[in-house]
């Protein structure tokens, strides 16, 4: 059984005080969940802090970027050690909004994935096709290609701790959700090429979360299909209200 993972991707939002009061009203609320995997991942300068402010809650914190060295003359990054040191379980890597905006492609998420599990880290992992692509039935290939990259040179262990996150990039904070149909056909794909490139036992265990305007409304629909086993959310991590309607919608879903 695949244990639902909902993670909320604040990007580049909240102070240390407003990201302390949003991990706060989320322990009140869903701390002692204990049905979902849950993970908040909010700017880097903010993690130390609301590592701590999380206690003993199920609540872990993820990063959400790192660069591949550990150090050097690199302005500007952080790395896996530093994250880890302050408090980051988990860190999301490729994300769409690296990969349009500051250069990601699937070769550096291929580095970033090996200096993430080097030291521990679970990488939460991005793919997904832009609307031009799927509008010309791209979908498939673009995916594929996502994977065969972002994955190589991993064995069967270290797949193990990863999360796939398939973000349809049209989805993303534009109110647009993939259906629930549209969201499981890739889902169901990402989960045939696994098997192919790694075995099925492989492919049965690893967590492939959805996300693209996700919120407490749809998450029901979205997190019954059968290979969709969780959320990466946006916009909607951002309020107490609306990120634990997300948790507590997930609870009872089981895979």
């Amino acid at each position: 059984m695949r244990k639902l993972f909902i993670a909320g991707n604040w990007k580049l939002n909240k102070t240390i005080p407003e990201a302390l009061e949003l991990v706060n009203g989320l322990r009140r609320e869903v701390g002692d969940v204990e049905e979902v995997d849950i993970a908040v991942c909010p700017v880097a300068v903010c993690l130390a802090e609301v590592a701590d402010a999380t206690g003993d809650s199920n609540i872990k914190v993820g990063a959400q970027n790192i660069y591949w060295e550990d150090t050097g003359a690199f302005t500007g990054e952080v790395s896996a050690p530093i994250i880890k040191e302050a408090g980051a379980v988990y860190v999301i890597l490729g994300h769409s909004e690296r990969r349009q905006f500051f250069g990601d492609t699937n070769e550096t998420v291929n580095k970033k994935i090996k200096a993430a599990l080097k030291h521990d880290l679970l990488p939460i992992v991005c793919i997904g096709e832009s609307l031009e692509e799927r509008e010309a039935g791209k979908t498939i290939a673009v995916i594929q290609k996502q994977c065969e990259g972002s994955f190589a040179g991993l064995t069967v262990e270290e797949m193990e701790k990863i999360t796939i996150a398939y973000e349809p990039i049209w989805a993303i904070g534009t109110g647009k959700t993939a259906t629930s149909a549209q969201a499981q056909e890739v889902h169901a794909f990402i989960r045939g090429w696994l098997k192919k490139a790694f075995g099925a036992d492989l492919a049965n265990d690893v967590r492939i979360q959805y996300g693209g305007s996700v919120k407490a409304e749809n998450t029901v629909e979205l997190l019954s299909q059968p290979d969709i086993d969780g959320a990466l959310v946006g916009g909607a991590s951002l309020k107490v209200d609306s990120f634990a309607g997300i948790i507590k919608n997930a609870v009872g879903i089981k895979k």
